[in-house]
């Protein structure tokens, strides 16, 4: 069987389009842009409030990677880390902040940005 190539043609931008696209492109947020922390502040922001396990089940990851995004989102005030016991077990569980919210709309009107630019007219 034969493969169709329409759905990888793509039609060349104007210069105009092609000036937008790059802009956007470079404001994206590089912190959210990494698809674990992407996913992280995703979940959060549909979900509300997560636990370790549960971002860790969620996405697949490992303990360390969950570890170590959450606290670079943490530090860059997109997210909040409450941590507990659950018994006397640890419970970790994450919030999206005001500014988490505001970081990954920003993130995605780039995007929609960039498509709108790439898309013809």
């Amino acid at each position: 069987m034969a493969k169709s190539n329409a759905a990888t043609k793509l039609t060349p931008l104007s210069p105009a389009a092609g000036k937008v696209a790059m802009k956007e492109s470079q404001e994206i947020d590089r912190l959210i842009h990494e698809k674990v922390r992407l996913g992280i502040v995703s979940a959060l922001a549909a979900s509300g409030p997560l636990t370790f396990s549960a971002l860790k089940t969620l996405l697949e990851t490992s303990d360390g990677n969950v570890s170590v995004h959450t606290r670079k989102l943490e530090e860059a005030g997109y997210i909040k880390t409450d941590k507990g016991f659950e018994g006397r077990v640890p419970k970790t569980v994450y919030t999206i902040t005001k500014a988490g919210r505001a970081a990954l709309e920003k993130y995605l009107d780039h995007l929609e940005a960039i498509v709108g630019a790439m898309r013809p007219k």
